[in-house]
């Protein structure tokens, strides 16, 4: 998290106020016969979260067949690579957005983990069968420069790579236009560098990422929520640590799930209250955002997750 805003004074969040791994394991139970299909564990960095490959067990416990996956800095992924596989993890997603030293420190906001710490994440998750994907969010003026290197690495070692349009969630970003290099832009380049690129037919409506084919092999991705939104195919909702449900990223403000767990909500009780906050939802903000029309305050990443 941005250390300016997150400083060693910052009032973080009382442990009683965050939901415990039973709680989420409700949740998640109350919402397998609604059609619940994947599970996302998400951040802030939740490899920090004690215990997390318990959570995971705990997850998998409820269905054989759901789709659980983690997305991760990588910074201590090494280390957890093994216990998460053996918890029923299926797969990882790898936030990296630069191999050039200089530039990841600057992006990451950090000097002391190095890009190949992350690459040594992302090679011993491979080793234990999990499925891995890179995240990289392109800042125009930053790390453009490295579309190319990451994606020769993504193709060499046969792992999907997705490009990021970078976002303006949250306040703290300092998120401008005029940062923003488009998907068709980064292929512009990529079509430069390695050829044409091959649209790939989405399997579902609702996924985010648009996928291309490489020429020589390799899958690259595109989210395009700025120049291309996808309000009207999201299928996405949020359970924040302090479990408010959040029926889209760029939400201001969430329906608070804690307090009915905690007043002793059955399963079937938690599973309407959600299913009716879900019919009910009328984000549009990516489509909206054209008409300057947003609201004045948007919740952070690192609260809501991404």
């Amino acid at each position: 998290m941005p250390r300016e805003h997150f400083g060693p004074d910052h009032a973080f969040l009382a442990q009683s106020e965050i939901l415990q791994f039973e709680e989420i394991t409700l949740i998640v139970n109350s919402l397998l016969e609604q059609g619940l299909q994947k599970i996302r564990i998400t951040g802030g960095e939740p490899l920090i979260r004690r215990d997390i490959t318990k959570l995971i067990e705990m997850l998998r416990s409820l269905s054989p067949t759901i789709d659980i996956a983690l997305t991760t800095n990588g910074a201590l992924l090494s280390q957890f690579a093994q216990a998460l596989a053996e918890a029923g993890l299926n797969r990882v997603t790898v936030s990296l957005d630069a191999l050039d030293q200089s530039i990841f420190h600057l992006m990451a906001d950090t000097e002391h983990i190095e890009p190949e710490d992350i690459l040594s994440g992302i090679q011993a998750a491979k080793a234990v069968g999990l499925k891995v994907k890179i995240n990289t969010v392109i800042q125009k003026g930053t790390n453009q420069d490295q579309i190319v290197p990451l994606t020769e690495y993504a193709i060499n070692t046969k792992t999907e790579l997705r490009f990021i349009e970078f976002m303006d969630v949250g306040n703290t970003n300092e998120w401008n236009l005029a940062n923003v290099m488009t998907g068709e832009e980064i292929r512009t380049r990529l079509h430069e560098k390695f050829g044409a690129l091959q649209a790939i037919q989405p399997t579902q409506k609702s996924d985010v990422a648009r996928l291309y084919s490489v020429a020589g092999g390799g899958t690259i991705g595109f989210i395009e929520s700025i120049s291309n939104p996808f309000c009207g195919d999201c299928s996405r909702a949020r359970i924040s640590a302090n479990g408010h449900f959040y029926t889209c990223l760029f939400s201001n403000q969430g329906h608070d799930i804690k307090s009915l767990i905690r007043m002793g909500a059955t399963r079937e009780e938690i599973a309407d209250a959600i299913q009716s906050i879900w019919a009910g939802r009328t984000d549009r903000y990516s489509d909206e955002r054209r008409k300057n029309v947003k609201p004045t305050s948007k919740v952070e990443m690192s609260f809501i997750g991404g």
